[in-house]
């Protein structure tokens, strides 16, 4: 499971121009499911972005966790994170899970980071969303479970 992590000051997810999730400070990830992802690899990826430290101290270094900033975190699906984009000039989707497999493991993401956290929004899956934010530093990490 792929999550690509953006620190954000604010962001959000629209469909059909209806906000659907929105957060101030926190985290915006763009999830990409592969093929051969379990709900063991979703849990991995959620214990990492609750405890990744991307937020600054006092001392402006990269030590604080969305937790500890009581920080929003807006989960968002993205099939194409999962392209194979090695070779050629289009980029192949094999690696990436199926339509079912996909909707189901970003559900289950997101049932378990609500469980696990108060401030969560998502997208759809299945969507045609557009994604506003502004990024913060730019800051921007690659995670992969």
């Amino acid at each position: 499971m792929i999550g690509l992590v953006q620190r954000v000051t604010r962001a959000q997810v629209s469909v059909d121009e209806q906000v659907i999730g929105a957060i101030e400070q926190g985290m915006l990830v763009l999830i990409g499911v592969e093929r051969e992802d379990s709900p063991q690899q979703a849990d991995r990826l959620l214990e990492r972005l609750l405890n990744y430290r991307i937020f600054a101290d006092a001392q402006d270094k990269m030590n604080l966790n969305l937790q500890t900033i009581a920080g929003g975190l807006l989960l968002v699906p993205q099939f194409t994170l999962a392209a194979d984009t090695r070779k050629g000039l289009r980029p192949s989707f094999t690696p990436a899970a199926p339509p079912a497999l996909g909707e189901e493991l970003f559900s289950y993401l997101c049932k378990q980071a609500r469980q696990r956290y108060a401030k969560v929004a998502t997208g759809q899956f299945g969507a045609n969303m557009q994604v506003s934010l502004v990024n913060d530093g730019p800051v921007t990490f690659w995670l992969h479970s």
